[in-house]
């Protein structure tokens, strides 16, 4: 017999359904994410949380003339299967299939594109402000939390749209990770009160009528404002809402589907900026979920039944390596601490956390913040180590700029997910940091080739004072280096300097971190055919090893540059403005691989890295028709 969501092809199907059906309809939706996800991985926890959300806003606006904008995404997997994208779920994350977070160009119910945290009052306020221009009248909805209200922006977006009295409703998902809500019969009361229509009527006749009392009007109105304000700040936490212009309803259950849509049809027709306050459970309905939010957040594949990961061993990712290596150099280097914007596990830090908590620092969806306060710490003597994923710290640009490289100061950034992610997709891929960090001054950046050169390169940037240090690590697990246990016989790499690792004679490549061994790899099938490449390790995109450039110029008139990132401002341009200023680039044929100038779209690792030519066997080709076309050239 088929369930009520075979039923479900859009929100208006939603709006037919009985609402007492709708508690089964939930039920039916995480039993269906739980089994996807479980195959294909993915964030699972937020959505489990925010299923009678989504069921309660589809079902009260009318979507999609009226406008839901999803904060971070990774909430937006029930939206998605009510939308008319039910039989697509099982492709989610994959190569060719729906996109793990909204997307415009995924349907019209994604109003707005998102990834990263904290834009969607923001976003929201944006598109009320241009339906007023324009002088329509739909709905606008921010839905955000999930940790995103730690981000300035949020705040920045909510002082605005307080102060500009535009109609739309913010709903605050807080799932722990935010603002702790204040529960209580005395709450509810005044809420269901405060909500009522005929309490709202009373209240704004009873206001025009103050309003036309001569002298003492205007008296009465603000006693009963102050009134009203001094109530709830005693029963509900949203005074800081109210005093910032914005009108504050809640908290209330969100896994009471009735109660939200009770609450949702009182104030969804009320004037001016307001925010509910919605409690849930992040990981709801899945028992090993609710027990362990943070480790549920995301994952990889896992059964269903108890959660157990399916690839019961594999080898030791760049990220704990990373993180494991620091936390134990930290015995022998106490200036060192940690700092990560609410990604403790995601950058590694969570080892230095467990041994030194008081060397750790995690302050929240806040990069910008991150970094300046890195700075501060700098001058007072400490080594901060910055870990943040590559296409986060894109956000704290003009503190690294400002408050970091203008002044020099000691600060190291670990930037984990360099360069292509896989079924994240482009709002996550780490493809843009050699270009925006290489043409800072005063900055160093290094790129590891496997886990024993990351180990190395953790100690030259915690021993490195000189100025602000960047390393650049991919997604996933290396190549499969030994590994050294005791930090203390690890060398620091002199900075700037690169290694050969092959000798050839026809041409040279120069491949940065990740693209090192796949260069190799590709070297040594045209060696097979008698083809001779030298490769290079070029483990410094800044400064670059000038003295090798010199040497490589006199053996090579054939170069290649490899990197996996954005080919615009990169490594290779790097290589090429090098030449230039020293007169050699007329000498050489320079040829440069990296990522095309596009968002690269979502799909495993591997797949997305077919897609850019930087697996082995498109390098190999590559290689293959650089050398014809050198000879055809008759360069070399």
């Amino acid at each position: 017999m088929p369930g009520l969501l075979e039923t479900i092809d859009s929100p208006l199907d939603l709006r037919r359904l009985p609402e007492d059906q709708l508690p089964e309809l939930a039920r039916e939706i995480r039993s269906l994410i739980l089994d996807v996800i479980s195959r294909n991985s993915g964030h699972f926890a937020s959505s489990l949380g925010v299923v009678e959300l989504t069921l309660a806003l589809h079902r009260v606006f009318n979507t999609p003339r009226d406008k839901i904008i999803w904060d971070v995404g990774h909430q937006a997997y029930v939206h998605k299967i009510i939308t008319g994208r039910r039989e697509q779920f099982h492709t989610i994350r994959k190569k060719g299939g729906l996109s793990g977070y909204p997307r415009r160009e995924e349907s019209p119910y994604d109003v707005f594109g998102v990834g990263h945290a904290s834009t969607s009052i923001s976003a929201a306020l944006g598109l009320a402000t241009g339906r007023d221009l324009r002088g329509d009248d739909f709905h606008v909805v921010a839905v955000i939390g999930d940790g995103s209200m730690t981000g300035g922006m949020a705040w920045e977006a909510i002082n605005n749209a307080g102060a500009s009295g535009r109609d739309m409703l913010i709903v605050l998902n807080d799932n722990r990770m935010s603002i702790s809500p204040n529960v209580g019969a005395l709450a509810r009361y005044f809420n269901e009160i405060i909500t009522h229509e005929a309490y709202n009527k009373l209240k704004a006749d009873i206001w025009d009528f103050l309003g036309k009392i001569p002298n003492m009007g205007e008296k009465v109105r603000g006693g009963i404002s102050q009134l009203e304000k001094a109530v709830k700040s005693l029963l509900v936490p949203g005074i800081v809402f109210e005093k910032l212009g914005i009108r504050y309803f809640g908290p209330v259950n969100g896994q009471d589907i009735h109660a939200l849509i009770q609450i949702l049809e009182q104030i969804k027709d009320l004037k001016g900026p307001r925010l509910l306050h919605v409690y849930t459970q992040k990981g709801k309905g899945v028992p090993f979920a609710e027990n362990d939010p943070y480790k549920w957040h995301a994952g990889g594949q896992f059964d269903p039944r108890n959660g157990e990961a399916l690839k019961k061993s594999s080898p030791v990712s760049y990220t704990d390596v990373f993180g494991k290596t620091l936390t134990k150099l930290c015995a022998s280097h106490p200036n060192v601490v940690g700092i990560t914007a609410a990604m403790a596990s995601g950058c590694g830090l969570k080892h230095l956390a467990d041994k030194y908590p008081s060397r750790f620092f995690d302050v929240g969806i806040a990069e910008q913040h991150a970094v300046t306060f890195a700075g501060g710490l700098a001058l007072e003597g400490t080594k901060p180590v910055v870990a943040i994923y590559s296409t986060f710290l894109q956000r704290a640009y003009d503190q690294i700029v400002h408050d970091i490289a203008l002044q020099r100061l000691p600060v190291a950034f670990v930037l984990d997910r360099g360069g292509l992610v896989g079924d994240d997709g482009a709002t996550h891929n780490g493809v843009f940091d050699l270009s925006y960090l290489r043409h800072i001054p005063n900055m160093v950046i290094m790129a590891p080739k496997d886990e024993l050169e990351m180990q190395r390169m953790v100690l030259t940037l915690v021993e490195y004072n000189e100025g602000p240090v960047a390393m650049r690590y991919p997604r996933g697990c290396g190549p499969g280096a030994a590994i050294v246990e005791d930090p203390e016989a690890l060398e620091p790499i002199e900075i700037g300097t690169w290694e050969v690792l092959a000798a050839g004679t026809e041409m040279v490549v120069l491949a940065i971190g990740s693209m090192v061994y796949p260069a190799l790899e590709a070297a040594q099938t045209l060696r097979e055919e008698g083809i001779s490449i030298e490769i290079v390790n070029a483990r410094f995109a800044r400064p670059l090893d000038d003295r090798m450039m010199e040497e490589l110029v006199h053996r090579h008139k054939v170069w290649v540059t490899v990197e996996e990132n954005v080919l615009a401002g990169g490594f290779g341009s790097g290589v090429m403005e090098a030449l230039e200023r020293r007169g050699m680039l007329s000498s050489v044929l320079l040829n440069r691989l990296g990522i095309h100038d596009r968002f690269s779209d979502h799909g495993t690792r591997e797949e997305v890295l077919q897609d850019e030519g930087l697996d082995v066997a498109s390098l190999s080709d590559a290689f293959r028709l650089i050398r014809t076309k050198a000879l055809e050239m008759k360069v070399g």
